[in-house]
């Protein structure tokens, strides 16, 4: 079944905006180890009766629409295009496993690929990429961000199940060089607008400036990703 699942979400990844996805596997019951960081976080049976797992994947951005954002205080039209675009295939992904699964008599329930947050607290009550931490698709850099074996530029799609698969483990080993060394912090030098510092990011600062990018955008993406984009996590997992 894992096979499958694989094979239909590469199936959806082609073109010059995205390279070969990764796919993951998350035990229903594992996801309550996430409130303990995130309290108002959503359970899968919450959402669907009889969920058993969670099917994650991540859809990394080319290194075109990676440079393509790297210079100037405003996300690049490629960037913000790809965004949208994404979320809209991942949207599509979603159905289609679940027609799929509903065949085999298995009930899915489609999560958002994004706006999964409560706006006063910026807290999210579903977080795609600390269910693909527990599926074992990577683990997070200094600037928040799942880095994975294809870098952390990209977007993380998910979709709840009854159906059951064989299981991820959290990945032990950490993929962010300032947090395994002590040294990088690219990601910091590369924030603009002081949002992301060495103490941390600050959530509040971030969130206006997408905000203003999302004003000023043809797109209507609340993006920026500067902090991604030029650092050596962007496209793979650092050495």
């Amino acid at each position: 079944m894992n096979k499958k699942i694989e094979e239909i979400v590469r199936g959806f990844v082609k073109g010059p905006l995205w390279r070969k996805p990764i796919v993951g596997f998350c035990s229903a019951d594992e996801v309550s180890r996430i409130k303990r960081i995130i309290p108002n976080h959503i359970l899968p049976e919450e959402v669907l009766k009889g969920a058993r797992s969670v099917i994650v994947y991540f859809i990394p951005f080319t290194r075109y629409v990676v440079r393509s954002n790297v210079r100037s205080l405003k996300p690049s039209r490629i960037w913000e295009k790809s965004y949208v675009l994404t979320n809209n295939l991942i949207e599509r992904i979603n159905l289609y496993i679940a027609k799929k699964l509903e065949i085999y008599g298995f009930k899915s329930y489609s999560i958002k690929p994004t706006h999964n947050f409560d706006i006063k607290t910026l807290t999210s009550n579903w977080s795609h990429k600390h269910i693909a931490y527990l599926a074992g698709l990577g683990n997070f850099g200094h600037h928040t961000m799942l880095i994975t074996e294809k870098g952390c530029c990209g977007r993380i799609g998910s979709l709840v199940t009854q159906a059951e698969f064989d299981y991820g483990e959290p990945v032990k080993e950490d993929y962010c060089i300032y947090r395994r060394h002590g040294e990088c912090l690219k990601c910091v030098s590369k924030c603009p607008f002081g949002a992301l510092t060495v103490e941390g990011l600050d959530k509040r600062r971030c969130y206006e400036i997408l905000m203003k990018n999302y004003s000023q955008s043809i797109f209507k993406a609340d993006v920026c990703g500067k902090c991604a984009c030029g650092v050596p996590c962007s496209l793979k997992k650092p050495s």
